[in-house]
C-alpha cells in the first residue's frame, strides 16, 4: 500500500472539486482533501506505488491543465511513502 500527500497548485475549493471529481483513479483506496493554512493538501491511499505513479504521470497533468490552464502557478508537490501498518477500526462493535 502507498500513501501520497500532494500540494496541488489550487487556489479555490471549486478548483479542487473539479480536479478531484474528474477521475476515479485505478488503485485508489481513499482520498482526503484538507487545507493547511492557505494551501490545499490531498492525502490519498493507493493499492501500490505503481498505481500512484501512473495516476500522477498519465492522468493528473491533463486534468490540471484543463482546470487551471496549460501553465498553472506552480507545480504540484508530492510526497509518497510506503504504508507499513494499517488500522481500520471496526464499524460495528455491537454498539447502537
Amino acid at each position: 500500500m502507498w500513501l501520497t500527500i500532494a500540494t496541488p497548485p489550487i487556489t479555490s475549493l471549486d478548483q479542487l472539486d473539479q480536479v478531484m471529481g474528474a477521475a476515479t483513479p485505478d488503485g485508489l483506496r481513499a482520498r482526503y482533501a484538507c487545507r493547511a493554512g492557505d494551501e490545499f493538501r490531498v492525502v490519498a491511499v493507493w493499492e501500490s506505488k505503481e498505481h500512484a505513479d501512473r495516476f500522477f504521470r498519465e492522468v493528473l497533468g491533463p486534468i490540471l491543465a484543463r482546470v487551471l490552464g496549460p501553465e498553472p502557478s506552480g507545480a504540484p508537490a508530492m510526497t509518497g511513502m510506503e504504508v507499513l501498518r494499517e488500522f481500520v477500526p471496526s464499524q460495528m462493535n455491537g454498539v447502537s
